[in-house]
């Protein structure tokens, strides 16, 4: 893109030739010019800007949800992670204790979790359970167990909260490059309304989806199985049973559509790095670790784990100069409803 001085000199440069009169020292004229090059320049940005919006390729923002929507697309919101939180007490009461729908807690980091329901514990009882959902919505809720333990409020009586299993379910919002990805794809495999990218689409147009497999005849002639992950992995009940509720209105007629969660394959790590001197080995290997946990999510149903990816991985850390794996020893093949979930990761000194 041009800039207004560039545009200023060049309109200042042929006057100057055609009129041979000098500009250098200012005056109206100058000014005058000065103003055009700057409106032109203004519109030269616009003109570019528009260009690039005219093509799902070059598009973002609103403009690509546009693209999106010629598509039959939607970019993908972010979701709230749900799980459930258990209240205790230290001595069974004679009467009930009830905890309000509503009740905050939190973890460590200062996350808040709602529950949604209103929970009692029974005369006797000692603890109760409520459903809860993170606050804010996205992948950060999906935490592991027993990490909410903090309650903004306590109800009376009751003296300590945690999650007994992890959070799950929370996933950002649809990036402009994933996006793009999908659009530009929905080209390459039209959906007819009976073949796989069809299912594809629908499956992935739902909040939370990361990853779809779909099995075409998967339980004999008529039957459709439709495989699907979420970002944190695994994908709850509740997005599973919002796809069946869509399939079972948009499914071809007589066709048996299941939509099921995958099979896990757990994956252990083990990994030894050198770093580069002036670097922290135990700040650089538990950045690797984090590193390889991250990339074990939803997105990986159904691919292969292969070395030279976990390779990639480790060398994209800051400060990793080489490195060999331990474990695994070889890349593993994964089958299209498996989900590869890490394992214990280990990172050691080469």
């Amino acid at each position: 893109m041009k800039e207004t001085n560039e545009i200023y000199q060049e309109m200042k440069d042929e006057l100057e030739r055609r009129t041979g009169i000098s500009f250098n020292n200012g005056g109206d004229m100058a000014l005058r010019l000065y103003a055009v090059a700057a409106e032109l320049s203004t519109l030269w940005a616009q003109v570019e800007w528009t260009g690039k919006q005219a093509f799902p390729q070059t598009a973002s923002g609103e403009m690509l949800d546009m693209h999106a929507k010629a598509r039959g697309l939607e970019r993908g919101s972010s979701t709230a992670a749900m799980g459930r939180i258990r209240f205790e007490i230290d001595t069974a009461r004679s009467s009930d204790i009830t905890i309000d729908s509503g009740a905050v807690c939190l973890n460590a980091g200062g996350m808040e979790f709602f529950t949604t329901s209103s929970a009692t514990i029974k005369a006797g009882q000692l603890y109760c359970e409520a459903p809860a959902f993170a606050k804010k919505a996205g992948a950060a809720g999906n935490v592991p167990a027993q990490s909410i333990t903090f309650m903004a409020l306590a109800p009376i009586g009751v003296v300590r909260c945690y999650n007994p299993s992890p959070f799950s379910g929370g996933s950002d919002g649809e990036s402009d490059e994933m996006l793009r990805a999908r659009i530009l794809k929905s080209y390459a495999n039209l959906p007819n309304g009976s073949n796989k990218a069809f299912y594809e689409s629908v499956a992935l147009n739902t909040d939370g989806v990361s990853a779809v497999s779909v099995v075409p005849r998967a339980r004999g002639l008529g039957t459709v199985d439709i495989v699907i992950s979420s970002a944190s992995g695994l994908p709850n009940g509740n997005l599973i049973d919002s796809i069946r509720a869509k399939f079972e209105k948009q499914r071809e007629i007589c066709v048996d559509v299941n939509v099921l969660a995958p099979r896990t394959v757990t994956v252990p790590v083990s990994v030894a790095i050198d770093v580069d001197e002036g670097h922290d080995f135990a700040i650089v290997a538990a950045k690797v670790a984090t590193a390889l946990n991250e990339y074990f999510n939803g997105k990986l149903l159904g691919k292969d784990i292969l070395l030279a990816k976990l390779g990639n991985v480790v060398f994209g850390v800051e400060g990793v100069s080489n490195y060999s794996f331990l474990q695994p020893a070889t890349d593993i093949p994964i089958a299209y409803d498996q989900l590869p979930i890490a394992g214990t990761v280990s990172v050691t000194r080469r």
